[in-house]
């Protein structure tokens, strides 16, 4: 299992081939369809989103609030496939990857090729785990969306494995 830092740089990228097991460690951004739709919102007028897209991982997850001691509760995965109509374009705009659960479509393949980023699976039903990885977490955007707002998280041995890779090739092709 190879230990990576966040964000990760073009080598690291280039290095990582689908069914490759990570741990991760840095800082992501969870968001879900709702934030999703805001970030849209907000580039569609213009404006800058709540945070800077180039390099950035988004985990498509909605953290439960974090119990006492914890940085944050139970944090797993959401289905990835909801994401398909917003990945290429944030992958256009310099995002470095996500992380999520289940296949994505054939556009999104494509787009992780073109921007030679990368989407990770995390493993439904061990979000205790992923919680449990997480060093800090903030508030960044949408607070009305609750768990669904966007978080910042510091994460430390974030087990993850690479889905789809920088050159076209899936675990779910398989």
């Amino acid at each position: 299992m190879r230990k990576l830092t966040l964000p990760l740089t073009f080598g690291d990228v280039s290095s990582l081939h689908a069914g490759d097991a990570v741990l991760l460690s840095g800082t992501l951004y969870t968001a879900r369809d709702c934030a999703h739709k805001r970030i849209f919102e907000l580039l569609d007028a213009d404006m800058v989103p709540p945070f800077s897209l180039k390099g950035a991982m988004i985990y498509y997850a909605g953290p439960c609030p974090a119990p006492a001691g914890k940085a944050c509760g139970s944090c797993g995965p959401t289905t990835s496939a909801r994401m398909n109509t917003f990945a290429p374009r944030l992958l256009n705009l310099g995002l470095g990857g996500m992380i999520g659960k289940g296949e994505m479509s054939e556009e999104v393949r494509q787009a992780l090729v073109k921007n030679h980023a990368v989407y990770f699976a995390a493993i439904g039903g061990a979000g205790a785990t992923y919680g449990n990885a997480v060093r800090r977490s903030e508030l960044v955007a949408f607070p009305d969306l609750l768990s669904e707002a966007v978080y910042r998280l510091d994460v430390e041995d974030f087990p993850l494995v690479v889905a789809m890779d920088c050159y076209g090739k899936s675990v779910y092709d398989r």
